[in-house]
């Protein structure tokens, strides 16, 4: 058996747990009816391509997975805390652009820290939703989600991943950042979100 991990239909990696009692989780990945909500996050170290004897003559990277989880968009979505200010339909609409907006970012393949950043934050930090939600009440549209080397960064890997919200009368744009940390094979936050403004 051969587990194949395909990214917007591209088969992108070769999948082996690390602990052979976890095939029970890619077993799980495998749907009576899949739908394109239907998501997979796995976390591993890639390692290289894998032999063509391997599967079937598949020349792609080897991931070794350590956590595998699956779930779907609107489930994801659901779990995200409410502000009490924002409807539930208004901030489902919001959270709903900006997850969308993060999954289909070109070449997202998980395998660059900017990737895995952003990554991080789409499913293991509410408060970006919140952000996103809040801005539409002011009339703000997110605008840009950009990654890039956090001054901090030194013995280890640190990137700011910046949001940028475009008021839709003036056309002013705010920011704000988290600070992740994405030195090791499991992200962390390292700075909360708040104000960013540009050096």
């Amino acid at each position: 058996m051969c587990w194949v991990m395909t990214i917007h239909g591209i088969e992108t990696y070769i999948v082996l747990p690390r602990d052979p009692a976890d095939i029970g989780l890619l077993v799980e990945t495998l749907r009576a009816d899949p739908t394109p909500s239907d998501l997979d996050v796995m976390i591993g170290t890639k390692g290289p391509i894998a032999p063509p004897e391997m599967c079937n003559g598949l020349l792609a990277p080897i991931v070794v997975a350590d956590q595998v989880y699956s779930f779907d968009r609107e489930a994801l979505i659901e779990a995200i805390p409410r502000p009490t200010k924002v409807s539930a339909k208004d901030f489902a609409s919001a959270a709903s652009e900006l997850f969308d907006r993060i999954m289909h970012m070109t070449d997202d393949a998980g395998g660059t820290d900017d990737d895995r950043a952003r990554n991080y934050l789409a499913v293991r930090y509410h408060r970006i939703y919140e952000a996103v939600s809040g801005a539409y009440a002011q009339d703000e549209s997110l605008s840009a989600v950009d990654v890039v080397p956090s001054p901090l960064s030194g013995m280890r890997k640190v990137v700011d991943v910046i949001f940028s919200f475009t008021n839709r009368s003036t056309d002013v744009v705010s920011k704000q950042f988290a600070r992740v940390d994405v030195t090791e094979e499991f992200p962390f936050l390292v700075t909360k979100l708040s104000a960013y403004y540009d050096h």
